[in-house]
């Protein structure tokens, strides 16, 4: 067995399978990967493990490098489709049969599940007939399966990152399949020669995958290629401890994004689910490509927490530039309404430092801005009509007359205009704020009044008002 040279550049990979979208899961280990290789100036690659044809769709080819866009993970290397690889694959089984690691297996299925089947019930590991028989006995031109011949009786020892020292008899493992009687070369002999061929030297990737890194491994030794170094993290849980389901709720990547969480709040807080570094929980991209270690990758399942998803995404919103939080309130109002209209993103932008700290998504967002975008005029129900009716009409449209005739429209001057208005009127500001907010609003949740003037501007503002005034008349 041999390691990685230790001055060799660190190269991680992300090798999803195209049979669905983006699971959360799996960014997150492609975080990890893309963590763990900038962090050491290294290089991270993606690998599309796509020789399951009947499952594989370009849909979901697109939705997984969707997915992996929008987190901001992008590959130092163009893609590698593992599928486009299988002649390598099937060379390297050549290299196994000619140096005796593997053989020739004539058994028919039937034969094949009838002995899987004793074997099971004598509690021991399958084995074919043809292991040990002389390659003379067969002819190629036979249906067969190429089988790796795993050493016996011997101990495979995996060193994992975050596991530990693991380790398997391989008197409890069976002859795995290389190449299937159609000539299709196997999962765990194409990732072996794919991660060599790329020059993968750390493997992090689920536990579930911690049983194949014993096959894997006796695969890397026969080939006497150096091993890369592993690491399998737990995988993600639900906040109840189960394991994550549809009944936790979004599982996909695009999920996330519909939900109006920001791509840099999902790095933060996918990088620390699983992994800790002190006692930080906030932090950016530059700060988790330093700190991001294998040793802090803890042995136990993560807990998904929506709680601390939001938290860590109010964060990142109240961090985040404004034009950019306008572009994405926008998009959620046009998905919501089909369209949008000329100053709509400048009213939204100007609204945002007033309603983005009270904000854990952009869809939160899109709800608190909603009535910079509500088209006028506006339609006031019975409620908003009693309270603009006789005398407070006329209050509002003095109101009106004199927020005209302001010389700035920011909102320390329409505070002091509205707070000396009150003052010559002589009533409380309870007698204007409703009204107005009312005819401002049309009864969308909004700031208080001099924010919603400075939100919607000048000529919006004073249209605003008139449209109600109209309606009472």
């Amino acid at each position: 067995m041999t390691s990685p040279d230790p001055q060799s550049p660190v190269v991680t990979r992300f090798a999803p399978s195209p049979t669905g979208s983006l699971h959360i899961g799996g960014a997150r280990t492609a975080l990890f990967n893309y963590l763990y290789a900038k962090g050491r100036g290294g290089k991270f690659l993606i690998r599309v493990e796509d020789t399951d044809r009947e499952r594989s769709t370009d849909n979901a080819v697109k939705a997984i490098f969707d997915g992996l866009s929008w987190l901001g993970l992008t590959a130092d290397e163009e893609p590698v489709f593992q599928f486009a690889r299988a002649d390598r694959h099937r060379e390297v089984v050549q290299t196994l049969l000619a140096t005796g690691h593997a053989y020739r297996d004539y058994t028919s299925a039937e034969e094949t599940g009838r002995l899987r089947d004793e074997a099971k019930a004598a509690r021991t590991a399958f084995e074919s007939p043809w292991r040990d028989r002389a390659p003379a006995e067969g002819d190629p031109a036979l249906p067969h399966v190429v089988r790796f011949r795993r050493p016996l009786p011997a101990t495979v020892v995996v060193e994992d990152q975050v596991q530990g020292s693991v380790s398997w008899s391989t008197s409890d493992l069976d002859d795995l399949v290389l190449l299937r009687s159609d000539g299709a070369p196997t999962y765990n002999l194409a990732v072996v020669v794919d991660d060599h061929d790329m020059g993968v030297t750390h493997v992090i990737r689920g536990d579930d995958h911690l049983n194949n890194a014993a096959r894997q491994s006796l695969i890397y030794d026969a080939l006497d290629w150096p091993r890369p170094v592993f690491a399998h993290i737990p995988l993600i849980h639900g906040p109840d401890g189960a394991k994550l389901s549809k009944r936790h709720g979004a599982q996909a990547v695009h999920e996330y994004a519909e939900m109006g969480y920001l791509p840099e709040a999902m790095r933060n807080y996918l990088a620390r689910l699983g992994w800790s570094h002190g006692d930080h929980e906030l932090f950016n991209d530059a700060e988790a490509a330093e700190w991001f270690d294998l040793a802090g990758v803890g042995k136990a399942p993560a807990r998904l927490d929506f709680d601390k998803l939001a938290h860590v995404n109010a964060h990142w919103i109240r961090l985040a530039d404004e034009g950019h939080l306008a572009r994405l309130a926008l998009d959620a109002h046009v998905a919501r309404n089909g369209g949008a209209s000329e100053g709509d993103e400048d009213r939204l932008r100007r609204a945002l430092p007033f309603v983005k700290d009270r904000a854990k998504t952009t869809i939160e967002l899109a709800d608190q801005t909603a009535f910079v975008i509500k088209r006028r005029p506006l339609e006031l129900d019975e409620k908003a009509r009693a309270m603009l009716a006789g005398e407070t009409a006329e209050r509002i449209a003095r109101v009106r007359d004199r927020l005209a005739s302001s010389a700035d429209w920011d909102v320390i001057a329409l505070e002091a205009e509205l707070k000396a208005f009150a003052e010559v009127e002589g009533v409380g500001f309870g007698k204007i704020g409703p009204p107005m907010r009312a005819a401002l609003s049309g009864g969308s949740p909004s700031p208080d009044i001099a924010r919603i003037l400075a939100a919607l501007g000048r000529d919006e503002s004073l249209g605003r008002l008139d449209d109600a005034l109209q309606q009472t008349k």
